[in-house]
């Protein structure tokens, strides 16, 4: 039987307590925790201590770690392109990087380039695009990405938080501080790091919905209370539509759709933080409907078993090129969806 393959996770936030150590507990055939580091050395400390493994505070120590064979990414967006490089260069065998990979299309091609060169494969954890509900119907949509003309994606979700401590009992999560709404520039930049931060999840998805996305035009977008987004858009001649807001009472769902003339796609996926299978997808056409799911494993769990097989030699790593691209239409949306946001004050303002 082969070794399993030691896990070292740069960030030792909500992410890697309710997500990844959870999915790793259930895939000890395949991966063992051996190195948890955090800037913040009692959240690290601690974190590892749950784990029974190592902690540092500095990536270099991480790095230096012999027994660390795959590296985690689950620090804040802006340090992703820095650390994976950095993994890469290192010699590991692989790095699995939280969404986004980069903030900019330029550090993403810089990854794909230092991943080509070193041959260490880049995953990126956007674990919609791995779960089997959505594989599943993807294999099986046949002409929908020519033929869809609407797309789209609707979030309603409780804080991260309520989800955060049903999954695991989370160490040391500050509460974010009260920002000013009515800055149109906080207004802007809230609705580009929800699109950074989750829409993010879909927008793979709808990309490969899409023969081009070149012409990308925002319509209008604006931000929802407590924290949300609405987004109208246009791109490969589509039209998509995204919505997401957080609520404490709402009953969470989270939905993306694809409407063609005679065929329709309907994906229900279990909400980020819960460990409950795949997601749900339906293929309906006048004459049948087909469904695909659930699966027992999740997206989390399908993406580290598509990292242990590409390490392996079993499949082929993912293409570098569909990752820039997917992270390259994201930041075109972001920064269309700001610039809306902005436009729109303009004009309610001149009126």
């Amino acid at each position: 039987m082969q070794s399993t393959l030691g896990v070292g996770f740069l960030g030792a936030g909500p992410v890697t307590q309710a997500i990844h150590l959870p999915a790793m507990a259930r895939l000890t055939d395949h991966f063992t925790v051996r190195h948890v580091n955090d800037v913040d050395a009692a959240v690290a400390q601690g974190v590892a201590g749950n784990a029974g493994t190592a902690y540092s505070t500095s990536l270099e120590a991480l790095l230096d770690d012999p027994r660390v064979d795959v590296v985690a990414i689950c620090s804040p967006h802006a340090y992703h392109a820095e650390q994976a490089i950095a993994a890469c260069r290192a010699g590991k065998k692989a790095v699995l990087c939280e969404k986004p990979l980069a903030m900019s299309a330029a550090e993403a091609a810089l990854i794909a380039t230092v991943s080509a060169e070193t041959g260490v494969p880049v995953l990126v954890g956007a674990m919609h695009t791995f779960d089997p509900g959505w594989r599943a119907a993807v294999a099986s949509w046949g002409d929908l990405p020519a033929t869809s003309h609407t797309i789209r994606s609707s979030v309603v979700l409780p804080p991260n938080a309520r989800f955060e401590d049903l999954a695991t009992e989370v160490i040391s999560r500050a509460a974010f501080p009260a920002v000013d709404v009515s800055d149109v520039e906080v207004r802007a930049s809230m609705v580009h790091a929800g699109v950074m931060g989750l829409a993010v999840h879909d927008l793979p998805l709808i990309r490969s919905l899409l023969p081009r996305y070149d012409d990308l035009r925002v319509l209008c977008a604006d931000l929802l209370t407590p924290f949300g987004y609405r987004i109208l858009m246009v791109a490969g001649g589509k039209v998509i539509e995204l919505h997401a807001v957080m609520s404490q009472t709402w009953q969470p769902s989270w939905v993306l759709e694809a409407y063609a003339d005679d065929q329709v796609l309907h994906t229900e996926f279990t909400p980020s933080y819960v460990h409950a299978g795949s997601a749900v997808s339906t293929l309906t056409t006048a004459g049948s409907a087909r469904v695909f799911g659930p699966s027992r494993a999740n997206g989390y769990e399908a993406e580290w078993l598509e990292l242990a097989a590409v390490v392996r030699g079993e499949v082929a790593p993912p293409d570098l090129d569909g990752l820039v691209d997917d992270l390259q239409f994201t930041v075109a949306v972001a920064d269309a969806a700001a610039d809306a946001v902005r436009t729109l004050a303009k004009t309610e303002a001149a009126a």
